[in-house]
């Protein structure tokens, strides 16, 4: 395992941090009347926290002073059930906004996966799984507080700091002045802070990303890692990975916690300032005691939104790269889409043409090259040849997962461009060498290939594929349920089963790519009796390094060098003592 490849950090481009946030609250206007609602109930506690501190000057510089016991009752009395509706409309408001917020994120996270679905397969040729499942889960649950705070935080506390500002300036200007002195020292510690804040946090996100790309890939090549006994530099090259990612979370929350003591630093500064400038000016009897204590609850009431904001401030900082990152893959564009005016293909017979097909995957070195040949209706391929001399490209391009770069491939004249991909690959059936399982029930898994398929088309299938027999053994039979990639079965009842899900579709073209290479002679024999039934009427496409397997093949195609070097039956072949015959004397010399 290469940990190098993996703590490559990704390329990731800013878009600017407004940007991306107001494409972030594009989702909450499909809210709208439960925000207007949201805002409702934050203007009727700011206004209660406004009035607040003049309640308490009322009481100290009227009731106390006046001795109107009755009317300081009164007033209590009256403060409490204000207080009391405070607190119900701000747990009210917290629950309506954690509903939406929750609503948002689950839009965002459908969309995010929707879309990586539609991606081509150059997109993950170039990126670890575990990378793609960090921006799916990890950067996308990093948004929920933003959304949440952006309504509750950002909206109210500007309100609040607008309004006790100007309640100050109308009760005393001067006083005003002096609780406010030290703000031009917050401004100018959070322009600082902010300029790198931003660039270690997408850093962190960057480190957060490898160490999940790690964890996955080990994983998943668990048996692997311990066949080798390499459990001690898997450890050690997580342990470089954690460090990493410690640091550089080190690193961004030593930045964004400044901010904190910056703030408090001047909320303090303004207080000292409030009450100096109180003190002369009581010593001349010109401010009462209640206007002064009221100031020093509004300078509270100053400071305490200004901290929750540099809070929100933080915590967008912190959590804008994950936005980022997102609309990044959002924006990215798939290399194969439908072109315009394309059309839906018709059920076809299988005939397929290539024209002079060129391709390249890196755009350098050419894996195909003028490449051209007429497969009828009916016909099974072999596609032999050295590994990495183009056989799997070949089918690739059939089913349009890579687009070639000169020529044209036709089925049933249709060229392929000229039609829906889903028109064009839901009349396919592909078996790879990966026979991926999903969790679930055989049946679930067998369904998968035509997800509106009838329990007799399922058994009907299996038993095609010589899988209905070792099915029923199971314990539950076909709702056995199955860990992911079928743990627990051996290599040739996955591959049945595989087989099974592929030919439940009853595809017109069938791609086979080195299906039976993990298969056992005997299960060979009962999946070869199973396929020939099936094979027939579809034109099929068969990729093996095991001859034995394509002897019945109508045609095949040996493929070298970027093109097709031989071509005709095994017994053809055999007699040009050509590259199919060489191949097949090295498979079978020694038996």
């Amino acid at each position: 395992m290469s940990v190098n490849a993996i703590r490559a950090d990704e390329k990731t481009v800013s878009t600017g941090k407004i940007k991306t946030l107001l494409r972030l609250f594009k989702y909450l206007l499909v809210y709208k009347k439960e925000i207007v609602f949201v805002l409702v109930i934050m203007a009727c506690t700011v206004a209660i926290s406004i009035i607040n501190p003049l309640i308490v000057k009322h009481a100290i510089d009227v009731n106390i002073a006046e001795h109107d016991m009755e009317g300081l009752i009164q007033l209590g009395i009256f403060a409490i059930v204000l207080n009391t509706i405070f607190i119900f409309l701000v747990k009210l408001r917290m629950y309506i906004m954690a509903k939406i917020s929750n609503n948002v994120l689950l839009t965002v996270r459908q969309e995010l996966y929707t879309h990586i679905q539609k991606l081509s397969f150059s997109f993950f040729d170039s990126r670890p799984i575990g990378k793609i499942l960090a921006r799916i889960i990890g950067d996308v649950n990093s948004l929920k507080d933003v959304l949440a705070n952006s309504v509750t935080t950002l909206i109210p506390d500007f309100i609040t700091i607008c309004a006790v500002v100007a309640i100050m300036v109308i009760m005393d200007y001067k006083l005003a002045f002096a609780a406010m002195i030290s703000l031009p020292v917050m401004i100018i510690g959070m322009c600082l802070i902010q300029i790198y804040s931003h660039v270690r946090w997408q850093n962190y996100r960057k480190k957060n990303s490898n160490l999940n790309a790690f964890i996955h890939e080990d994983l998943s090549g668990m048996r692997v890692v311990q066949s080798f006994t390499a459990e001690n530099e898997t450890a050690a090259a997580f342990d470089d990975l954690l460090a990493e990612h410690r640091g550089a979370f080190v690193k961004a929350v030593m930045l964004s916690d400044a901010l904190g003591p910056v703030i408090d630093f001047c909320w303090g500064l303004g207080m000292i300032s409030l009450y100096y400038a109180g003190v002369k000016l009581t010593g001349s009897n010109k401010v009462p005691i209640g206007t002064l204590v009221a100031f020093g609850t509004y300078i509270s009431m100053f400071w305490r939104p200004i901290m929750n904001l540099s809070n929100f401030y933080n915590q967008m900082i912190t959590n804008i790269s994950g936005a980022e990152r997102i609309f990044e893959i959002m924006d990215t564009k798939p290399d194969i889409t439908d072109g315009n005016g394309v059309t839906d293909m018709p059920d076809i017979k299988g005939c397929i043409r290539f024209e002079h097909v060129s391709f390249s995957y890196d755009k350098d070195t050419q894996v195909l090259k003028d490449v051209s040949f007429l497969v009828n209706p009916g016909e099974t391929i072999a596609l032999v040849g050295p590994t990495g001399a183009g056989k799997t490209t070949v089918v690739n391009l059939i089913s349009r997962f890579y687009d070639i770069q000169e020529g044209d491939i036709f089925i049933d004249n249709y060229n392929i461009k000229d039609v829906s991909i889903e028109s064009l690959r839901r009349q396919m059936g592909i078996m790879t060498q990966d026979n991926f399982l999903f969790s679930g029930t055989v049946k679930d898994n067998l369904r998968y290939g035509k997800l509106d398929a009838t329990d007799e088309e399922i058994i009907a299938a299996a038993k095609a594929v010589n899988a209905h027999d070792f099915i029923m053994k199971m314990e539950k039979g076909y709702d056995t349920e199955l860990k992911e990639r079928g743990v627990g079965l051996s290599a040739g009842q996955r591959q049945l089963l595989a087989f099974a899900r592929t030919m439940v579709s009853m595809p017109k073209i069938l791609i086979l790519d080195e299906a039976t290479s993990s298969i056992d002679t005997h299960t060979e024999i009962l999946v070869q009796q199973g396929i020939e039934a099936l094979l027939k009427g579809r034109t099929s496409f068969v990729i093996a390094h095991r001859l034995s397997t394509i002897q019945k093949a109508d045609r095949i195609f040996v493929i070298d060098d970027g093109g097709i070097k031989e071509e005709g039956n095994a017994e053809e072949l055999l007699a040009k003592k050509g590259m199919y015959y060489d191949l097949y004397m090295a498979q079978f010399k020694n038996i």
